[in-house]
């Protein structure tokens, strides 16, 4: 693998971003190194570079197996490196389903033989992951999965969610939760029911299908004492139920997404690239979901990388499919508009197409990698470097934050090419990407797949 000195950088350290020297070494950080050793190694200038954790998504969807023409564990663990990932949770809104361990030998396989990053699966809770039903075979699965989840629907029995929630404490794993009440749901719905759905008479997802299944979970969660981690949370109420909870003590945590942070139902138009699940909701969620993040109710952002097929994707806001992707924009989108502005600063769209408008930033650089690396691997017990200390695993992205540009979805190595950000002016670039100090991305060669 050889030695690598990476030279005058700005690293993320526990006391913020310091400049220093750091060599890879067998797939280590080295901080403290002689002079000899410095002589010997392959020398990069990284001055007015940052470098970080790699980046961990804890919801991103593979498709694979199963559903290979929307995305597979290869394309979509290579958009994921380019985007300085080195570490996903990948969903289980697969076929077959991994609920036993027969199935999940299918998908443990194609991540052995595909993946550029680290890939780590979730096991569904029902059997056939909807929502409902017989459990899954937890105990069998448990060894082999990040957490459980059913994601894409939610636990519709309280009695089912309760057990569920029983065993996943027993085996010591975690419950990770799409909260969605499908009583409190209309057929069709496509959009938040708010200003947009009603002037254009689409069907709206009301937020009580949200918030009161978390509000259900989370009594749950107090009751057995189950580790609970709430998914893409989009409403206030569900912001405001988690941070009452925490303070009592429940074991929950939360994520969200960056369309969440960003955007608002006021900023809808007629294109599938709008349609995810939950929906984009209102000015008032977003600035609840944007304290959240700040005062730590909200412990982590997600990309929730859902690829679909261009067909899929071309109905409109009532025909199209759920989803958009997201790794390869992610970090970029967010540091253009969480750290260099705050989107509640300004009565202004983010117009995806104009630059968008300056003033203080929501949030900090150190607070968005903590946001993006930290919390992330500190919840799901992930291997790999919180902060650029000595001995950790060289699981490392390096950042440009100079570059400006405009998001070109038809670029993406996904395959999934719908996104909210095409056109959006951007500012921050991935240089580098490396996964066990093993460089796998570089912004002027691309993927970088021999092994050395």
């Amino acid at each position: 693998m050889g030695r690598i000195l990476l030279r005058n950088a700005q690293i993320f350290t526990r006391d913020g971003f310091r400049q220093r020297d750091l060599m890879i070494l067998e797939g280590r950080i080295l901080l403290n190194f002689s002079e000899k050793e410095r002589e010997a190694a392959a020398d990069l200038n990284m001055d007015g570079f940052f470098i970080v954790p790699g980046f961990a998504d804890v919801h991103v969807h593979l498709r694979e197996p199963g559903f290979s023409y929307k995305e597979t564990i290869k394309s979509g663990t290579e958009a994921a490196a380019r985007g300085g990932y080195t570490a996903v949770c990948a969903m289980p809104n697969l076929s077959p389903v991994p609920s036993s361990l027969e199935n999940l030998r299918a998908e443990l396989s194609l991540i052995e033989r595909d993946a550029l990053i680290h890939v780590y699966p979730y096991g569904a809770i029902t059997k056939e992951q909807r929502g409902r039903g017989e459990l899954s075979d937890m105990e069998d699965i448990a060894p082999y999965v990040c957490a459980f989840s059913d994601d894409g629907k939610g636990m519709q029995e309280e009695s089912e969610m309760r057990a569920a929630m029983q065993e996943a404490a027993r085996l010591k794993k975690m419950i990770v939760a799409h909260c969605e009440d499908e009583r409190e749901l209309r057929p069709g719905g496509c959009i938040h029911d708010g200003e947009y759905a009603r002037a254009k008479g689409h069907v709206g997802i009301n937020s009580a299908s949200e918030w009161k299944q978390v509000e259900r979970d989370l009594r749950l969660a107090k009751e057995t004492g189950a580790r609970y981690h709430v998914c893409h949370v989009s409403t206030k109420e569900s912001t405001e139920l988690i941070r009452r909870a925490k303070k009592e003590g429940v074991l929950v945590t939360a994520e969200t997404g960056p369309h969440y942070l960003m955007f608002t139902d006021r900023f809808l138009e007629e294109d599938g690239s709008w349609k995810m699940n939950p929906p984009i909701r209102s000015q008032e969620d977003r600035a609840a979901l944007l304290q959240g993040i700040k005062d730590g109710t909200i412990d982590c952002i997600i990309t929730d990388h859902a690829p679909h097929s261009e067909e899929e994707k071309s109905k409109g806001l009532d025909g199209s499919a759920f989803g958009i992707s997201g790794l390869e924009c992610s970090f970029p989108a967010l540091y253009h508009n969480l750290v260099l502005r705050d989107p509640e600063s300004t009565e202004e769209r983010i117009d995806r197409t104009k630059e968008a408008p300056r003033g203080k930033g929501a949030i900090s650089l150190e607070k968005l990698i903590h946001l993006m690396s930290v919390r992330p691997r500190e919840i799901f017990s992930l291997p790999g470097p919180r902060y650029i200390e000595e001995g950790e695993e060289a699981d490392l992205a390096v950042l440009d934050l100079s570059p400006i540009y405009r998001v070109k979805s038809e670029g993406f190595l996904s395959m999934g090419k719908s996104t909210l950000f095409d056109g959006m002016e951007v500012r921050g670039e991935v240089v580098k990407t490396y996964v066990g100090g093993r460089e796998v991305y570089d912004r002027k060669e691309g993927i970088r797949r021999e092994r050395a």
